[in-house]
């Protein structure tokens, strides 16, 4: 399933992994949004590959949090794979790197 309308897209694939590409800022996160908190609870965005992200404001680093909370509510598991540095680095400032990338370090850790 792919979706969106040009500035970014949610695409779900196989085995429970999505990805999301294009730019993530006001404007497209409340498009994502929806969308994404579909597969998550759906159980189709175990993991979220984000190297299609070309570019991302805090609107962007707030999608991915919000989603967290979705996978949460839901009694899912979420990763995000390849997360752009400039994402990486805004949420490291924000303090909330440690929420985005905790699962992925407790599965390496199991």
């Amino acid at each position: 399933m792919k979706s969106g309308d040009g500035a970014a897209t949610f695409e779900t694939l196989q085995d429970e992994r999505s990805r999301v590409l294009g730019s993530l800022d006001f404007e497209t996160v409340a498009k994502l949004l929806p969308q994404g908190t579909a597969a998550i609870t759906a159980g189709h965005a175990a993991v979220i590959d984000l190297s299609g992200v070309t570019a991302s404001d805090s609107s962007g680093l707030a999608l991915l949090l919000e989603w967290m909370s979705v996978a949460k509510e839901a009694g899912r598991s979420l990763q995000y794979d390849n997360m752009p540095p400039q994402l990486y680095q805004l949420a490291h400032l924000s303090e909330v790197d440690a929420l985005l990338i905790k699962e992925r370090m407790g599965r390496e850790a199991g």
